[in-house]
């Protein structure tokens, strides 16, 4: 399905937490002005169908296009503005080693927590840091120790025990939730990563990562 029109049409998602990543402009092949009001009505979006009691989070890597660095971190903030969410933590996820220089993608992601009730139980903390986001199943995709931190934030500090995905790629999310006991819901517009958002394991997809660790 395409993930806006199913947000818009679906029923309410109590007892559901948020877990995603919307969609880079390169996915999306709109001029970066009009990407960028897509990308905050979007997550603005999910951010409203988000139940007041359950967290919205997202996993968003900036880019840099022509030399010009766009922060999604702050697409999201004013999406959350906009609906009257606050923002509970923001963990910057390496996707490189400290002291590495990249180029068309920062060496980092944002993962942002929003919610309009949740409280927050600060003696069960995590770090801010996340030195290594773990193996993706695609180059844009969510690491697996990124989704294994969203998920289990959402058990062990939500009553919440389904995740929904409504832009889940190829499932990264979704199996992380399922690893920890969580249902899941995932929405994609192409059949082909549906198919393998359904079959994706998190063991499968570390094992083929240590695979090519041993074959560089």
């Amino acid at each position: 399905a395409e993930a806006v029109a199913w947000l818009r049409a679906a029923p309410a998602f109590d007892g559901c937490a948020f877990v995603t990543s919307l969609p880079d402009v390169s996915e999306l092949s709109l001029p970066l002005p009009e990407w960028k009001r897509w990308f905050v009505d979007a997550a603005a979006l999910v951010m409203e169908r988000c139940p007041p009691d359950s967290p919205a989070i997202f996993f968003q890597t900036d880019i840099k296009p022509d030399g010009v660095w766009v922060d999604k971190g702050w697409l999201c903030h004013q999406a959350a503005e906009r609906v009257g969410l606050t923002l509970l933590w923001h963990k910057i996820v390496c996707r490189r080693p400290p002291g590495t220089i990249t180029f068309g993608r920062p060496a980092y992601s944002h993962l942002l927590c929003y919610s309009k009730s949740l409280k927050l139980d600060l003696g069960r903390s995590s770090a801010d840091v996340m030195a290594d986001a773990g193996p993706s199943a695609w180059t844009r995709g969510m690491g697996v120790e990124a989704c294994r931190l969203a998920c289990r934030f959402v058990r062990e500090q939500t009553k919440c025990r389904t995740v929904v995905d409504p832009f889940c790629g190829r499932g990264t999310v979704l199996a992380a939730a399922n690893e920890l006991g969580l249902d899941a819901v995932g929405v994609e517009l192409c059949r082909k990563r549906a198919r393998q958002a359904k079959a994706l394991q998190l063991a499968d997809l570390e094992a083929e990562a240590a695979r090519e660790r041993s074959e560089e």
